[in-house]
């Protein structure tokens, strides 16, 4: 049995009719005579490494709350620091 070989534009073009144009998989391969074992695998690779593992995610979420938390302690520590500059810069006066 012969192997096709496929160019680079085309795969991009049927991974294209999949994610962008919303046709189904099955769909395409049938209509461009492509197996859909080969579509899935040329869309996992053309979509790159962007799904992240659930316990990435989480230590994200984790460290975005810590650094939100910190956020809002020194956004108070500023705004009381510039309350006491402007109380003590009418008392000199």
């Amino acid at each position: 049995m012969k192997r096709t070989k496929y160019t680079a534009e085309f795969k991009l073009e049927a991974v294209k009719q999949i994610l962008e144009k919303g046709h189904s998989a099955t769909e395409v391969a049938s209509r461009l005579g492509v197996p859909v074992g080969l579509l899935y695998t040329w869309s996992r690779k053309l979509k790159g490494p962007d799904e992240q593992p659930i316990e990435d995610v989480k230590a994200l979420q984790a460290e975005m709350a810590k650094l939100k938390a910190e956020l809002r302690r020194t956004t108070e520590e500023r705004d009381i620091l510039k309350k006491a500059a402007a109380y003590f810069a009418k008392v000199s006066e």
